[in-house]
Protein backbone atom coordinates (compact mmCIF):
# COMPACT_ATOMS: atom_id res chain seq x y z
CA UNK A 1 0.00 0.00 0.00
CA UNK A 2 3.30 2.02 -0.25
CA UNK A 3 2.77 5.12 -2.40
CA UNK A 4 0.76 8.11 -3.29
CA UNK A 5 -3.20 7.28 -3.67
CA UNK A 6 -5.98 9.32 -5.44
CA UNK A 7 -9.98 8.45 -5.67
CA UNK A 8 -13.54 10.20 -5.39
CA UNK A 9 -15.25 8.75 -2.58
CA UNK A 10 -18.40 9.29 -0.53
CA UNK A 11 -19.47 10.64 3.09
CA UNK A 12 -22.43 10.29 5.17
CA UNK A 13 -22.31 12.13 8.63
CA UNK A 14 -25.05 13.81 10.53
CA UNK A 15 -26.33 17.26 10.60
CA UNK A 16 -29.14 18.93 12.00
CA UNK A 17 -31.88 17.88 9.64
CA UNK A 18 -30.86 14.60 9.81
CA UNK A 19 -28.20 12.96 7.80
CA UNK A 20 -25.82 14.85 5.11
CA UNK A 21 -23.78 13.15 1.69
CA UNK A 22 -20.88 14.42 0.23
CA UNK A 23 -18.87 13.57 -2.07
CA UNK A 24 -15.06 14.05 -1.69
CA UNK A 25 -11.59 13.97 -3.46
CA UNK A 26 -9.24 12.22 -1.64
CA UNK A 27 -5.34 12.09 -1.45
CA UNK A 28 -4.12 9.20 0.59
CA UNK A 29 0.02 9.66 0.59
CA UNK A 30 1.72 6.28 2.76
CA UNK A 31 5.13 6.72 3.09
CA UNK A 32 7.27 3.87 4.47
CA UNK A 33 9.09 4.42 7.93
CA UNK A 34 12.45 2.61 9.25
CA UNK A 35 10.97 -0.77 11.57
CA UNK A 36 10.26 -0.07 14.94
CA UNK A 37 11.18 -1.92 18.25
CA UNK A 38 9.74 -1.98 21.35
CA UNK A 39 11.97 -4.24 22.95
CA UNK A 40 10.85 -7.78 21.70
CA UNK A 41 8.04 -6.24 19.18
CA UNK A 42 8.94 -5.64 16.30
CA UNK A 43 6.57 -3.25 13.76
CA UNK A 44 7.07 -2.47 9.78
CA UNK A 45 4.78 0.93 8.99
CA UNK A 46 3.54 3.04 6.88
CA UNK A 47 3.41 7.30 8.03
CA UNK A 48 0.30 8.13 6.27
CA UNK A 49 -1.24 11.80 5.64
CA UNK A 50 -5.12 11.56 3.99
CA UNK A 51 -6.76 15.08 2.59
CA UNK A 52 -10.14 15.99 1.46
CA UNK A 53 -11.83 18.16 -0.50
CA UNK A 54 -15.42 18.70 -1.34
CA UNK A 55 -15.59 18.64 -5.75
CA UNK A 56 -14.56 21.95 -6.96
CA UNK A 57 -13.52 23.40 -3.29
CA UNK A 58 -9.55 24.11 -2.03
CA UNK A 59 -10.92 24.22 1.42
CA UNK A 60 -10.45 20.96 3.62
CA UNK A 61 -13.06 18.74 4.28
CA UNK A 62 -10.90 16.36 6.26
CA UNK A 63 -7.67 15.72 7.29
CA UNK A 64 -5.99 13.30 8.83
CA UNK A 65 -2.74 11.34 10.22
CA UNK A 66 -1.29 8.88 11.78
CA UNK A 67 0.71 4.95 10.98
CA UNK A 68 -0.66 1.97 9.71
CA UNK A 69 1.89 -0.76 11.48
CA UNK A 70 1.84 -4.52 11.07
CA UNK A 71 3.14 -6.60 13.59
CA UNK A 72 4.33 -9.75 12.19
CA UNK A 73 4.32 -11.74 15.78
CA UNK A 74 0.68 -11.05 16.20
CA UNK A 75 -0.05 -10.72 12.84
CA UNK A 76 -1.84 -7.64 13.44
CA UNK A 77 -2.14 -4.77 11.57
CA UNK A 78 -2.57 -1.02 13.94
CA UNK A 79 -3.58 2.05 12.78
CA UNK A 80 -3.21 5.11 14.78
CA UNK A 81 -5.37 8.20 14.07
CA UNK A 82 -5.31 11.68 14.82
CA UNK A 83 -7.71 14.75 13.01
CA UNK A 84 -7.04 18.03 13.78
CA UNK A 85 -10.33 18.20 15.67
CA UNK A 86 -8.77 17.14 18.72
CA UNK A 87 -9.29 12.94 18.88
CA UNK A 88 -7.31 10.57 18.36
CA UNK A 89 -7.66 6.73 18.33
CA UNK A 90 -5.65 3.56 17.79
CA UNK A 91 -7.60 0.50 16.40
CA UNK A 92 -6.23 -3.12 15.47
CA UNK A 93 -7.52 -6.26 13.64
CA UNK A 94 -5.77 -9.56 12.36
CA UNK A 95 -4.08 -9.67 9.39
CA UNK A 96 -1.15 -12.18 8.16
CA UNK A 97 1.35 -11.02 5.96
CA UNK A 98 -0.51 -11.38 2.42
CA UNK A 99 -3.99 -10.43 3.53
CA UNK A 100 -5.78 -8.47 0.95
CA UNK A 101 -8.82 -7.78 3.08
CA UNK A 102 -8.54 -7.41 7.03
CA UNK A 103 -10.61 -5.15 9.54
CA UNK A 104 -9.62 -2.93 12.68
CA UNK A 105 -11.83 -1.82 15.22
CA UNK A 106 -11.54 0.35 18.31
CA UNK A 107 -14.24 1.52 20.98
CA UNK A 108 -14.54 4.30 23.30
CA UNK A 109 -13.09 3.13 26.94
CA UNK A 110 -10.63 0.83 25.83
CA UNK A 111 -7.05 1.08 27.29
CA UNK A 112 -5.51 -0.61 24.07
CA UNK A 113 -7.41 -0.15 21.06
CA UNK A 114 -9.42 2.93 21.97
CA UNK A 115 -11.10 6.87 20.76
CA UNK A 116 -9.67 9.59 22.90
CA UNK A 117 -11.48 13.01 22.19
CA UNK A 118 -11.80 16.72 23.45
CA UNK A 119 -14.96 17.40 26.11
CA UNK A 120 -16.89 18.99 23.23
CA UNK A 121 -16.45 16.05 20.77
CA UNK A 122 -16.84 13.38 23.58
CA UNK A 123 -20.22 15.44 24.82
CA UNK A 124 -21.93 16.15 21.17
CA UNK A 125 -20.63 13.75 19.02
CA UNK A 126 -19.51 11.21 21.27
CA UNK A 127 -17.65 8.47 19.22
CA UNK A 128 -18.85 4.57 20.19
CA UNK A 129 -17.04 2.99 18.50
CA UNK A 130 -15.04 3.13 15.16
CA UNK A 131 -13.94 0.07 12.26
CA UNK A 132 -12.20 0.08 9.29
CA UNK A 133 -12.54 -2.85 6.48
CA UNK A 134 -9.67 -2.72 3.63
CA UNK A 135 -9.55 -4.45 0.67
CA UNK A 136 -6.48 -4.31 -1.30
CA UNK A 137 -8.21 -4.86 -4.99
CA UNK A 138 -6.53 -7.36 -7.94
CA UNK A 139 -6.43 -4.07 -9.91
CA UNK A 140 -3.71 -2.54 -7.83
CA UNK A 141 -6.25 -0.37 -6.15
CA UNK A 142 -7.65 -0.47 -3.00
CA UNK A 143 -10.26 0.50 -1.18
CA UNK A 144 -11.90 0.96 2.53
CA UNK A 145 -15.25 1.42 4.65
CA UNK A 146 -15.37 2.78 7.68
CA UNK A 147 -17.75 3.53 10.07
CA UNK A 148 -17.54 5.82 13.33
CA UNK A 149 -20.91 4.95 15.25
CA UNK A 150 -21.53 8.56 17.11
CA UNK A 151 -24.21 8.89 19.84
CA UNK A 152 -25.59 12.75 19.46
CA UNK A 153 -27.96 14.46 22.30
CA UNK A 154 -31.50 14.66 21.04
CA UNK A 155 -31.07 11.63 18.94
CA UNK A 156 -32.43 8.15 20.33
CA UNK A 157 -30.45 5.90 17.91
CA UNK A 158 -26.68 5.94 17.72
CA UNK A 159 -25.65 7.71 14.18
CA UNK A 160 -23.53 5.57 11.99
CA UNK A 161 -20.98 8.07 9.97
CA UNK A 162 -19.36 6.16 6.77
CA UNK A 163 -16.85 7.17 4.70
CA UNK A 164 -16.16 4.92 1.52
CA UNK A 165 -13.67 5.44 -1.45
CA UNK A 166 -11.27 3.07 -3.71
CA UNK A 167 -7.90 4.70 -3.94
CA UNK A 168 -5.85 4.30 -7.34
CA UNK A 169 -1.91 4.57 -7.19
CA UNK A 170 -0.65 7.66 -8.66
CA UNK A 171 3.19 7.70 -7.51
CA UNK A 172 5.57 5.50 -5.94
CA UNK A 173 6.74 5.68 -2.13
CA UNK A 174 9.54 8.35 -1.26
CA UNK A 175 12.27 5.76 0.69
CA UNK A 176 14.19 7.03 4.15
CA UNK A 177 16.08 9.59 2.44
CA UNK A 178 19.18 8.83 4.80
CA UNK A 179 18.79 5.42 4.38
CA UNK A 180 18.84 5.80 0.40
CA UNK A 181 21.86 7.88 0.61
CA UNK A 182 24.10 5.65 3.03
CA UNK A 183 23.59 2.76 0.25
Amino acid sequence: MAGIWEGQGTDQHPAAWGVERNDFFERYELQPVDRQTNGPQLFYGLRYHTHLVKPGEVETFHDQVGYWLWEPAARTVTLTLGIPRAQALLASGPAAAHSTDFELRAEVGSEVYGILSNPFLDESFRTLSYRIHVTVNANGTWSYEEEGVLQIPGRAEPFRHIDRNTLTRVAAPTPNPLARSAT
